[in-house]
This record gives C-alpha cells, structure tokens and sequence, in this order.
C-alpha cells in the first residue's frame, strides 16, 4: 500500500483494519464491503423516491446525477493484505506497479535508471517473441500470468507521463523486426524478377505480411483474449490518445502503435458484435449516470433534464458491447416532433406533457445529439452504424416517420470566423466580407469599424445583449456560415468535422438555423446557430458514394442560396 490518505467511504474500514489482531487481517475485504454499503445506506435519504429520483438511488444532487453512484467502485478496489506481511517488500514512488512476482524494492528502485530498467523487465516478460514463420502455428500461447501482470502493473502506474514512457517504449523496442522486412522484401521482389511460379510468389509475400506484424499486436492479441482484456486495452488506448494530445509520447512508432491498436478495436467492436439498447426512467441508475456524464453537446443539468430527455416524445439509445455489459459506448438522442425542428431549446428546455404519447403527432425524428462515452473508440466507425440501427428501430415502432434529420452543432465557426474579422483589420479601410450597408448599420450601433469592433464583441459574447446588433448581425452570419459549411474544405472534404460526419453517411446539408442555440456554450461556438442534415434514406448509399469519391456536397436551395450570396457580396 502507498501513503495516500484514506479514502472517506472506508475511513471505517482503516479503523477496523487498525483494531483487528494480525490472525484476522485476512477477513479485511469482508469487512470492507460491510462499511462501504454501510456507507451507502447512509447516503439514501428517505422520501427521494417521491421527487422524481429513480428507485434504488441515494437523492443526488441537482447539479449532478449522484455522486454516491462512484461509491460502488470504490468497493471493487483491491484491499487484500498479504498473510505475510512482514515477507512482502512495498514498491512506492515511480517504480510502484513494475515489480514481478520475484522483484523486490531494493532490486527495483536501487538507482537513478531502476524505474527504465523496471519498465524495460516488464516489457520483455510482457510482450511474447515472433515465433518463426515455419512453427508460428505451433507456438506455444504466452503465459497468461505474464499477461495479468502486465495489466496490473500497467493500472498501478500513475496516468500521465508515467504511462506515456511506458507505451513509448512498447512501441519503441516492441515494434516490428527491419533486418527481417528487408530480407523477405527482397525475396518477394526476387521472385517477381524470376518470374517463379504463383505458389513460390504468394509463399513469400505471405513470410513478408508475417514479419510486418509489430511484437506488440501479439501482446494486445492475448489481452483480449483475456476475461477484462478487452476493457483494459480500451483504457490503455484511451492512455494512448491523451499521450499523443498532450506530446508526452511522440515519433513514428507511438502513432503507428495507436493506429494498430485502434484497426484491432475496429474489428472486435465491429456491428456483429454490438448490441442496441434503449434508455428509458427505469434503466440501472449506474446507466443513468454514464449517459449524464458522457452527454458533450448539451450537458444533462439534473434529474429532471435527465428524466425528459428519456420520456415521452424522446428516445435514447445506445451501442453496448457483449464482453463489456451495461457500458454505453455511443449514445444517440432523439426527439419524436412533427416537423424539423429548428431551435435545441424546444427539445432540452421545454417540458412535454407528461401524457401517453400520440401517434398522430409524430411524423419526424430528429437527431440531436450523438456522444462517444469511451476515448479510446476515437476514429472506431460506430455513429454511422448507431444511426442505421436507430432508424429502423424508429421506422418498426413508428411505420409513419417518413422525416429523418438532425439538429447539429457548428463546432468551430465562431473561431473560423474572428479569423477572418482578424485579416480585415490588418489593413485600415478594408472590407471584404460585409456590405457597404451592412458595414454602415454595423458601425453606427457600435461605434467602431465593423470587423475590429466584432472581433472583441465575438470574443466575450457581448453582441447578444443588444437587439439591434443581433437582427443586423442575421443577414451577414447566415451567409458566413452557409460557406464555412460548404465552402470551407479540408483535404478536398467539409472542414466542420460534424458536416464530414453527417456528409459521409449520405445525409443533404438542409437548413441553416438563426439563433437555434442561445446558451452561452451555443453563443461561443457557433454564433448560435445550428444546422439541420436530413436524411433521405432512399438517397443515403448514394450520396455518401459521391460524397467520398467526387467531395460534392449535396445542399438544400436555402444553403445554395447563401452560399450564393456570400460568393456576390464577399471578395474573398
């Protein structure tokens, strides 16, 4: 054990723990569990079942879904002492979580180089040698041990740059073999120039694909294999994304490691694998509370929010994964309307009836949020296959949906667009973004030349108190976003990442929306606009294909005609 003080919920437990005789120390995980549910008894506050918190659950705060609902990990953290205590040597500091089953403290931390070396002696019992190509399928499999000590020893190193360096080396040392790449690259090439028999060529090729596999996959092969692999190499990957990020890890290697590891999450979390899960009130609070917490586009702000967004005219859905149960991995909102909507404080804010829902009044499905709960699915196509099933789960509930679109955000446009108020000040008297009368309207209410004056006022969102401002404001935003929508490429594909996204699965970019998001986080981002993708399922598998091969964007007339606009009046 390490010197971090206790925590609250088994502040009870040290106690024991500190009065127990050492013959009955081995009865601690037993009497651990006894004080944290003790714990979460007392948590539960009478009546809470009648103020609308779901049954089974402490009341938790408004502010947040239960923080008593993390309780019940604390309760599966390892707290077993050794029968022997004094024979067991305690690792702590930066080679904590390295030590095997024969390595001792002095061994481990005698030296300013032990942690490299601990982290070197781990990988190398870790990660199993490349078998030659002739007895590959004879190999033994890895020790299962080594690999359970290799999870073990990984959970305890501190998250940050200490599992950085770790995965750095792993990709690193554990990569693939050059000297036998070039060998056999050679022979595939002397076979072509031979012009050997089909059966010689393709053997070759074949040694050179076995050899081109990194040691590591062999590594990450045999964890997934494991019971909990699966979600420890989604963990160790959500650890790779961060390095990345943050620059703790870098080079070739580290990149070509997360590529790899994310192509082997891709095909286990592939669609056969997935299962479609609704939510509704009375899902596992534990469900309730991951889907709060993974909300990114419009966060839940309590039980209530959380309540109406899983009941009537509303749906919830996510993917989960057979090895990994009641984890939601994407999560997909919906509201039943009739009509497209154009407003995301019609669909959060505004309480429906609490009434059995009418048929009659439901004819659209509108998509408007879509959330990844796990980092480590980063670049794993699931949304697209999320939506597919969602509609026919729609279409077999309600056969008369014939409307299928979304209400997205516009991620990025407020920053694109101080961007181009930024290049119209470097040059006094120049102007080519606005109309002359537009630029005359815009000074008079504020004062000041229109782009220096907007480029502050956009930056701290002072331009929504003013009415003036705004309706002046409408015309000219409009047009900018409809470019920075369809004009605004990257690498030949929509620049917005949330127009790639909804682009690529075939949807038609329909309706540009004015004032659709006037919360503070809509005001920043996006001006508060937001947009609607509709989804013409006839027409998806098409429009996706010409999308990807052609990069044309199949918009609606309105957009057109703004963009249309923004082409006359800007000279850009």
């Amino acid at each position: 054990h390490t010197n971090a003080p206790p925590t609250p919920s088994l502040i009870g437990c040290r106690r024991q723990q500190s009065a127990m005789p050492p013959n009955q120390l081995l009865c601690l995980g037993t009497a651990r569990k006894r004080c944290g549910l003790a714990v979460l008894r007392r948590r539960e506050e009478p009546g809470a079942a009648g103020r609308g918190v779901p049954a089974g659950c402490g009341l938790a705060s408004m502010s947040r879904l239960g923080p008593f609902l993390v309780a019940p990990r604390l309760l599966r953290r390892p707290w077993v002492l050794p029968r022997r205590p004094s024979s067991v040597s305690i690792v702590t500091g930066p080679c904590a979580g390295l030590a095997g089953p024969g390595a001792s403290a002095a061994s481990l931390c005698s030296g300013p180089a032990a942690p490299s070396l601990a982290m070197e002696e781990l990988l190398s019992r870790s990660v199993p040698p490349l078998p030659p190509y002739e007895t590959r399928e004879k190999a033994p499999p890895p020790a299962e041990l080594r690999s359970v000590e290799f999870m073990r020893s990984y959970r305890a190193l501190e998250a940050g740059p200490r599992r950085a360096e770790l995965l750095a080396r792993l990709a690193r040392d554990f990569g693939v073999d050059h000297g036998r790449v070039a060998e056999f690259s050679a022979k595939v090439l002397q076979a072509r120039e031979q012009q050997r028999e089909p059966g010689a060529l393709l053997q070759a090729e074949d040694r050179l694909r076995y050899y081109l596999s990194p040691r590591y996959r062999g590594l990450f092969q045999h964890l997934g294999r494991l019971e909990g692999g699966l979600r420890f190499l989604m963990e160790l990957r959500g650890d790779l994304v961060e390095a990345l990020a943050a620059r703790h890890a870098e080079g070739p290697h580290v990149r070509e490691m997360n590529g790899m590891l994310k192509s082997m999450l891709s095909e286990w979390f592939s669609t056969g694998f997935l299962n479609l899960e609704r939510v509704t009130w009375q899902s596992p609070c534990e469900v309730l509370q991951k889907i709060s917490d993974s909300e990114a586009v419009h966060p839940v702000r309590n039980w209530i929010d959380m309540k109406r967004r899983v009941g009537s005219y509303r749906r919830c859905y996510f993917f989960g994964h057979c090895a990994i149960p009641g984890e939601p991995l994407i999560v997909l909102h919906v509201a039943l309307t009739n009509e497209i909507s154009s407003s995301i404080q019609a669909i959060v804010k505004e309480v429906p009836p609490l009434e059995t829902e009418d048929m009659n009044k439901i004819t659209t499905a509108i998509f408007y949020s879509i959330s990844l709960t796990q980092q480590a699915l980063q670049g794993v196509e699931l949304g697209t296959h999320l939506i597919k099933r969602v509609v026919k789960e729609l279409q077999g509930e309600f056969p008369q949906i014939k409307v299928f679109s979304s209400l997205s955000p516009i991620p990025g446009f407020t920053k694109w667009l101080i961007g181009l108020l930024s290049s119209q000040t470097k040059e006094q008297g120049r102007n080519e973004l606005f109309t002359d009368a537009e630029c005359q309207e815009i000074s008079e209410i504020t004062g000041d030349p229109a782009a220096e004056k907007l480029k502050r006022l956009l930056t701290n969102n002072e331009w929504v108190r003013s009415e003036r401002l705004v309706r002046a404001l409408h015309s000219p935003f409009m047009r900018f976003c409809a470019w920075y929508l369809y004009g605004e490429k990257h690498r030949g594909y929509a620049l917005n990442p949330v127009a790639n996204f909804h682009l690529q699965n075939g949807a038609v970019l329909w309706r540009i929306n004015w004032m659709a998001d006037t919360s503070p986080r809509g005001i920043t981002a996006s001006c508060g606009m937001m947009v609607n993708y509709r989804y013409f399922l006839e027409d998806t598998a098409s429009n996706s294909a010409e999308y990807l091969g052609t990069k044309h964007i199949k918009a609606s007339e309105q957009v057109l005609s703004l963009v249309s606009q923004f082409q006359q009046n800007s000279k850009l």
